[in-house]
């Protein structure tokens, strides 16, 4: 537990955001997803675009445990892969996951996240950018990744911390924003709130 805080609340059902909480110790939390996934505003560019959601995925939660935080931290994250001036989501079948791929295909793309923190004092949030280049992909390599599933739950069509690894040739930024939680910036974020998870209480 982040001493200063009574709990910790994840707002994201996500395993791979779990699992990077609990990667920097911190492990004891609840997990209350935002009801639903709010649409990105126009005129906002994408890096304050997902710092938007994340703080609507925050202020859902709030609403969810009746407007008060209490002692309690609430987390919240939103990330996209840009590419070609648009977002690309997690795909709606094999096909789409197929059609995302060829597009990242031999290309840089960004994915971008936007951090929300939530507590009795207010709202902080920020961000990062993150540039991501891919090899020249064959389609029997496109192929077979997606006959594995594991495209198909990932914005972009890819996980990088799967077999899509194979497809990454460089990273430029932090690398577990590629996953869906930019851990630096997180950390970064705390330490603004006179916390960090090097200095839990035992």
């Amino acid at each position: 537990m982040l001493d200063k805080y009574d709990g910790i609340i994840l707002a994201s059902a996500s395993p791979r955001r779990r699992e990077l909480l609990g990667l920097i110790g911190i492990k004891d939390f609840k997990i209350i997803p935002a009801d639903s996934e709010a649409g990105y505003p126009s005129g906002l560019e994408p890096g304050k675009a997902v710092e938007h959601i994340a703080l609507k995925k925050a202020e859902s939660v709030l609403e969810k445990i009746g407007g008060d935080p209490s002692g309690s931290l609430i987390i919240a994250a939103d990330t996209i892969v840009w590419l070609d001036g648009s977002a690309l989501g997690k795909p709606a079948d094999a096909e789409d996951a197929r059609r995302m791929l060829r597009a990242l295909s031999g290309r840089k793309h960004t994915v971008y996240s936007g951090i929300a923190l939530l507590d009795r004092d207010g709202v902080l949030t920020g961000g990062a950018a993150t540039d991501v280049w891919f090899k020249s992909l064959s389609e029997s390599e496109i192929d077979a990744y997606v006959a594995t599933g594991q495209p198909l739950d990932k914005a972009g069509a890819y996980g990088a911390q799967d077999l899509a690894a194979l497809f990454v040739s460089r990273i430029e930024g932090e690398y577990f924003n590629v996953i869906g939680l930019p851990l630096y910036t997180l950390g970064a974020m705390l330490s603004r709130l006179g916390v960090s998870p090097l200095r839990q209480e035992k």
